[in-house]
């Protein structure tokens, strides 16, 4: 959770809402990502999306079994649809998203078999966030 909270730093220097993602596979960091939907004029550029991307590509293949996502943030309802049909098999979050966080919908976005982990880091996750929305106000 420390390396997806330091890709949250750099979208933060970048402007963008401070949201990072990393991928783990095999005890091995296979993918990173933070949001980019500023820069690149894209909504789907999230972290996730992002780090989804690059795992697929670093495997060769669309799903991530084996894999497991830590994300600063509670992922959206479009990052955990497209967790969902990558069958992630580990999802960790730091803080939760009780406005727009995908836990809102039931039955879950995610695949059935992911495994998901809650608060991790939660008060820094959550830190970054309020203080990049109240730096806008």
């Amino acid at each position: 959770m420390k390396l997806a909270l330091e890709q949250a730093r750099e979208a933060l220097e970048m402007g963008e809402i401070p949201i990072g993602a990393v991928v783990v596979a095999g005890g091995s960091i296979i993918a990173r990502g933070h949001n980019m939907v500023e820069t690149l004029s894209d909504p789907t550029a999230h972290a996730e999306m992002l780090a989804l991307t690059s795992a697929t590509e670093s495997l060769g293949g669309k799903y991530l079994n084996d894999c497991t996502l830590y994300v600063t943030v509670e992922p959206c309802p479009m990052c955990a649809a497209a967790l969902g049909w990558a069958q992630l098999g580990r999802l960790v979050y730091g803080a939760g998203d009780p406005k727009r966080g995908y836990s809102l919908f039931q039955p879950s976005l995610l695949h059935p078999k992911t495994q998901i982990k809650r608060g991790i880091l939660e008060e820094e996750c959550s830190r970054l966030m309020v203080d990049f929305f109240q730096s806008l106000r």
